[in-house]
């Protein structure tokens, strides 16, 4: 995501919130409904194009089809209904795997190759020692 300046988007939730323990699987629904209401802003990722994207690689450790969901979501269905359909059409995982997936996008840039700095950067904050994990970013980004 590469955003010039900070800026809230309503109904946008901050990635580190949860549905049933699992971070970022409902800022990946809150993105597809903006998407589809036309006011998520330019710049945000939807889908499963690259593979890093975390919408990507929260469909993946689900393994259901982004498209598929976005179609669900798109036809509304809330939170926890849309994480059942996932757990029906794809997996379930157990608590263990949830906790390691969530610590997982919780520590994404810090001491790791993701590219952090150079996306901290590009959005202004290079200079944040305080930043160190894309959530960090995020929430910079959107305040």
């Amino acid at each position: 995501m590469i955003l010039l300046k900070p800026m809230k988007i309503p109904g946008l939730r901050a990635a580190d919130e949860k549905v049933q323990g699992l971070i970022h699987f409902g800022r990946m629904l809150d993105k597809i409904r903006l998407d589809q209401a036309g006011t998520l802003p330019d710049g945000y990722f939807l889908g499963d194009g690259d593979p890093s994207w975390w919408d990507a690689r929260c469909c993946r450790f689900l393994r259901v089809n982004y498209d598929e969901l976005a179609s669900q979501v798109r036809d509304g269905l809330d939170d926890d209904a849309a994480l059942a359909w996932c757990f029906k059409h794809g997996r379930k995982p157990n608590e263990e795997e949830i906790e390691v997936w969530s610590t997982f996008i919780l520590k994404r840039g810090w001491r790791d190759d993701s590219g952090l700095q150079a996306e901290k950067e590009s959005s202004g904050f290079g200079d944040h020692d305080d930043i160190q994990t894309y959530v960090d970013l995020f929430k910079a980004e959107e305040a």
